[in-house]
């Protein structure tokens, strides 16, 4: 099964760039409503912190359903949430991904939270170690979905809502129901203890997979190891600007959910 990933509309452009929200001091742990208080319309937020979880729908057009997202726990730069969701295709769409519930860190097309305190974008040259951790679970029967990160490239540093990225890299921890990357497989490497395949694609922008081959439910990353990866094979340029850092789950249809524990992204 191919992921379909067409570009985002002007209309879902406009709803996820948002409003400046200033973030809550960083250091600081926060109570949170958790399931109880959950926000199931397209594109609503929850902020945490430098980070704000998305309840993106951008595929919703091409099936019937519904997901919501929740917030369960914030101490300093370490956050919990979940989401969960239920989703049928329309005729034709069974390939497609009908939304990517995540948390996002910096650019997402825009800046919704403080952009100082999220400490991108980074020039892919100037090595910064991006180091993230990640703890989850993934309900039981839960359908055609993936978890995964997904990294935003620009080719200039002050990216706004209006630039169209260069390149997107996803990082695949995690697949269930035939889910699998959008284009053509280009090779494999070894990385973080595992090993990946690596899917290139093309939407308008470039975009390249890594596929774990093994499922996982915990990972301690460094991102820039796989960026670099890529500038080795002469697929990205150091010139680039890593903008955005997003996490969490493509569903393509079935009903489940995805309970984040503990996750974390630290930059340079």
């Amino acid at each position: 099964m191919q992921h379909r990933r067409p570009r985002l509309s002007k209309k879902a452009k406009t709803m996820l760039a948002g409003t400046v929200a200033l973030a809550a001091a960083a250091g600081v742990t926060v109570a949170q409503a958790g399931e109880a208080s959950k926000k199931c319309g397209a594109f609503d937020t929850v902020t945490m912190g430098k980070y704000y979880v998305n309840n993106n729908l951008w595929g919703q057009d091409d099936g019937t359903g519904t997901q919501c997202v929740w917030d369960t726990s914030r101490s300093g730069d370490t956050i919990g949430w979940g989401t969960n969701y239920t989703w049928s295709s329309k005729a034709g769409k069974e390939n497609s991904v009908k939304s990517y519930a995540s948390t996002v860190l910096g650019w997402h097309w825009g800046w919704k939270t403080d952009k100082a305190a999220t400490e991108l974008p980074v020039r892919v040259g100037d090595r910064k170690p991006v180091k993230t951790s990640w703890e989850f679970s993934v309900g039981s029967n839960p359908g055609t979905m993936n978890v995964a990160y997904d990294l935003w490239l620009h080719a200039r540093g002050d990216a706004d809502w209006q630039d169209q990225p260069t390149d997107e890299i996803m990082v695949w921890l995690n697949r269930q129901g035939g889910a699998g990357p959008l284009g053509t497989k280009y090779g494999s490497v070894s990385l973080d203890g595992a090993m990946w395949d690596i899917y290139q694609g093309d939407i308008g922008w470039k975009v390249y997979s890594f596929v774990r081959r093994a499922n996982t439910t915990k990972a301690s990353l460094d991102l820039d190891d796989f960026t670099q990866a890529l500038v080795r094979r002469k697929l990205l340029g150091n010139d680039k600007y890593l903008s955005g850092i997003e996490s969490g789950s493509e569903v393509f249809r079935g009903s489940g959910r995805l309970d984040t524990k503990a996750y974390s992204v630290d930059i340079g």
